[in-house]
């Protein structure tokens, strides 16, 4: 694949990346580390640069898996992770921590798990808002200069903290929930906040979390354990309601010759972004892969549009507590 431009202080990735969150936290039991380590390979042949993580997943265990897998291939890669909740050695988990002290020990850990000299991409998972942001990004900016990280980003913030982060520090890149499913972004002013200033774009969860893909019709079908199965968007009665949605885009979908789950790939390429859809197995990576090769013209655009507006969903896409967090 031809690499894109993620956010303008040159950092350059594939058109779509692999979050492997998945393959180790929140979405119910993970147990085929062969087939996780494969997928992650597979994706590094197919022309896939960019690689997420964070040490929350597990916690540590999805930045082991990725560093392993990534083994003999790392100069081929952008590897991004992320901190803010602190977490300590044994992997006790406690509340959001932004303080430069944290980032810093964060970081080291970081590269240990991840078997790295240095991290490509840095991320403050979440704002603490007990610490200024000119603080925790003054701290990765510390970071950059020495040499273990190469570029800044944010996760899930409101327009306004990303701009006094980017005037703190260059900001490379924003990582938030976005999709056709979830397009509050393009509401808020993130989005249009991230084109001005030269950020790239990152949507996690651009498949809507998996239902985009069509393969969730109830709520028994998620895995026990599955952290969706406690999310609004997921009750029952939000999945019949909201399986209007993926027929209405399967429509478009079979005209264009490809899946639901490509046409909704396609899409988010087609805004400008670099999403990165998670997944476990290597027929689905290929599958993702392959969306970046369709083309969307103006009038698939808005057919997309009438089938899943803003506000489309039927169901709020996190807890209460979660989106207030999300805001700050």
């Amino acid at each position: 694949m031809d690499e894109v431009a993620l956010g303008t202080q040159g950092l350059r990735v594939s058109p779509l990346g692999l979050g492997c969150m998945g393959m180790s936290a929140f979405y119910g039991d993970r147990d085929d580390e062969a087939e996780s380590v494969a997928t992650i390979r597979r994706a590094v042949e197919l022309g896939v640069t960019l690689f997420d993580t964070a040490e929350i997943y597990g916690p540590f265990a999805n930045e082991k898996l990725l560093g392993k897998a990534l083994e003999g291939l790392r100069d081929q890669v952008v590897v991004a992770t992320k901190f803010a909740t602190e977490i300590d050695d044994d992997g006790t988990i406690g509340a959001i921590n932004g303080t430069p002290a944290y980032a810093k020990r964060a970081l080291e850990r970081s590269l240990r798990h991840l078997g790295t000299d240095h991290v490509d991409l840095y991320y403050l998972h979440r704002v603490d808002p007990s610490v200024p942001i000119e603080e925790t990004v003054g701290a990765m900016g510390e970071m950059v200069t020495d040499g273990k990280v190469r570029y800044i980003g944010l996760s899930e913030t409101s327009a306004e903290t990303l701009r006094a982060a980017h005037a703190t520090f260059p900001i490379t890149a924003l990582q938030s929930e976005y999709s056709l499913f979830e397009r509050d972004a393009e509401h808020n002013g993130v989005l249009d906040t991230a084109r001005e200033l030269g950020i790239g774009f990152v949507p996690f969860s651009p498949l809507g979390r998996g239902f985009l893909s069509g393969r969730y019709q109830r709520a028994g079908d998620l895995p026990e354990g599955d952290a969706r199965r406690a999310l609004p968007r997921f009750s029952e009665e939000a999945i019949a309601a909201n399986l209007r949605i993926v027929d209405a885009l399967g429509v478009i979908a079979e005209s264009k010759g490809c899946s639901t789950a490509q046409l909704a790939l396609a899409w988010t390429m087609a805004a400008g972004t670099v999403p990165i859809p998670g997944t476990t197995r290597r027929s689905r990576l290929e599958e993702n892969v392959a969306s970046a090769d369709i083309v969307l013209d103006d009038d698939d655009l808005r057919r997309i549009d009438a089938a899943s507006p803003h506000g489309g969903a039927t169901g709020h896409r996190n807890t209460e507590a979660a989106m207030a967090r999300d805001r700050l």
